[in-house]
């Protein structure tokens, strides 16, 4: 059970971080758009732009809680080595 919380504390430590640096890139880009939308719009419209932003989001949300869960297990298996590891 504990191993399970363990686990599921670090998914939630890497959707956390993939928020800080979703929000990060949109602050820059977003700003980029703003000041000069003809030169870093890629010639794509807002809407377009509005697509990207969920389609982006939806991978940095499966990407941060995989980087979550992967290193939840590598640091459960650094930190209780002798443990009998069942696959989680």
């Amino acid at each position: 059970m504990k191993k399970i919380i363990y686990i599921v504390a670090f998914i939630f430590l890497g959707v956390l971080l993939q928020f800080i640096l979703h929000a990060w890139v949109e602050m820059v880009y977003i700003r980029a758009l703003i000041s000069d939308f003809e030169s870093y719009s890629a010639g794509l419209s807002w809407a377009d732009w509005e697509l990207i932003h969920h389609v982006v989001s939806v991978i940095l949300l499966i990407g941060g809680a995989a980087f979550g869960f992967w290193q939840g297990k590598y640091w459960w298996q650094q930190i209780y080595p002798h443990t009998k590891s069942r696959n989680v």
